[in-house]
């Protein structure tokens, strides 16, 4: 079967599986779940279905255990709104794809606030550095530089 094909395949189970579990599934397990995308086998016996959960790891093997559990429900959703030959046995996994850019997002932020307190202590350090010219300008030049200045207007 074409790569192009299992795709369309694969998005059609995704908007099945995805509105099912939001509007018919009525496990209190399954909560915060979002299909994220779906895996067909060339052959299209098996499916695996990636969802996201939100929550803590507890919350996600709960969740995981309500949709196995569901499988056999959405399975029919999908043989009644996919015209097929097999309909796919699904398979649930997490995907942690969105919890690691989470994660990511927050070093970067991390490493912002870093670098914006380096520059702001390197900012400082160079004010300082400014005043304390400024200072010694105002209090005038050095004497022996008088004395050459004196020289050169003779």
């Amino acid at each position: 079967m074409s790569s192009r094909r299992l795709l369309k395949a694969g998005e059609a189970i995704r908007e099945v599986v995805a509105s099912s579990i939001l509007t018919e599934l009525r496990d209190p397990r399954v909560r915060g779940v979002t299909v994220v995308g779906v895996k067909v086998s060339p052959d299209m016996r098996e499916a695996k279905v990636l969802v996201s959960v939100m929550g803590d790891e507890s919350q996600e093997q709960l969740s995981l255990r309500g949709l196995q559990n569901a499988a056999g429900f959405l399975q029919s959703k999908i043989a009644s709104r996919i015209d097929t030959r097999h309909t796919p046995r699904l398979q649930f996994v997490v995907d942690k794809g969105v919890h690691h850019s989470l994660l990511v997002g927050e070093i970067l932020e991390k490493i912002k606030h870093e670098r914006d307190a380096d520059a702001a202590d390197s900012v400082g350090e160079s004010l300082q550095e400014l005043e304390a010219v400024d200072v010694e300008k105002a209090s005038g030049p050095p004497p022996e530089e008088e004395s050459t200045q004196d020289q050169q207007a003779e």
